[in-house]
């Protein structure tokens, strides 16, 4: 399956989705799109992206633009560390995923674009690909979750960090090219672990409260500590280069504190991006090749 770019009928590379002028705006109606779907218009080609994720999965339709159609999520714990632990549990959530969009979309979805942790082998990175096509989903590129991430952000100078369910990865960049990237175990997860060892309570319990804006500023400091941790995963694997900005992506950078403690801990101006849970699912499925769909049969 290849890794990145891929060639065009012309020989160049098949170019990702242009960059919204407002990030911000452009994840919110892309979250709108979970609950209104906008159908393509016939003929039209489409980007599709899948997000293999550690806390959830999450499927991403946007027109050949970018302009966002279509979103489905689901709760999972199928992906460990960035490594599919739950073979036949993911290819079900994605196949779910897969069939609800069709149905409220009204095309067939049969290809998109898929994203891995920095460093994953050439085998982990092919179950991902196993998963996606077991459910109907042929796989057209394969991206490292910070170079996908920063196709919706445009870093041209500086890293990005993907703070995410299982691991905390980042690539840095020069002219907008990724020059150095790495990837280690301890996110969202971790978090979820310290908060039911604190609380005494179940891990599915834990989750759902870390997650509730209500409590945001009582998890803060309990979670203060795992922050630390990824902020020192990324001053190691980022020193010795030449950075102006760190940019938050994940869904673990909307942790309350989470700017502030890596910047403390890495030294570097530190910005979390808008819903930075989004950020990464949108920006593989702007790098999807453009495909034409073929209406929902039946």
């Amino acid at each position: 399956m290849p890794w990145g770019s891929v060639p065009g009928e012309t020989g160049g590379e098949v170019p990702v989705a242009p960059r919204p002028s407002d990030p911000a705006a452009y994840l919110e109606e892309l979250w709108a799109r979970l609950k209104e779907p906008l159908p393509p218009p016939k003929g039209q080609g489409i980007r599709v992206g899948l997000d293999l994720g550690t806390a959830s999965i999450l499927l991403v339709v946007l027109s050949a633009d970018g302009s966002p159609l279509g979103l489905a999520r689901r709760e999972a714990s199928v992906v460990k560390d960035g490594l599919v632990v739950d073979y036949g549990g993911a290819r079900s959530i994605c196949e779910f995923l897969r069939k609800d969009l069709e149905g409220r979309l009204g095309v067939s979805l049969n290809r998109a674009a898929l994203a891995v942790p920095p460093g994953t082998s050439q085998r982990d990175m092919a179950t991902h690909g196993y998963v996606a096509q077991a459910a109907g989903l042929e796989v057209d590129r394969v991206f490292g979750e910070p170079e996908a991430a920063n196709h919706l952000l445009g870093i041209k100078d500086g890293a990005l960090a993907d703070l995410g369910g299982g691991t905390t990865g980042a690539a840095a960049f020069k002219d907008g090219r990724p020059i150095a990237s790495f990837d280690e175990p301890t996110g969202g997860h971790h978090m979820s672990l310290v908060l039911a060892g604190h609380m005494k309570i179940p891990l599915e319990r834990a989750e759902a409260y870390k997650l509730d804006p209500k409590n945001r500023r009582e998890v803060g400091p309990l979670l203060a500590p795992v922050l630390s941790k990824m902020g020192s995963i990324l001053k190691n694997g980022l020193a010795g280069l030449d950075l102006s900005i760190l940019w938050l992506a994940g869904g673990s950078a909307a942790t309350p504190g989470a700017g502030e403690i890596i910047a403390r801990e890495t030294g570097l101006p530190v910005s979390v991006a808008p819903r930075p849970d989004l950020v990464t699912p949108a920006g593989i499925a702007m790098g999807c090749a453009p495909f034409v769909p073929e209406p929902v049969s039946g």
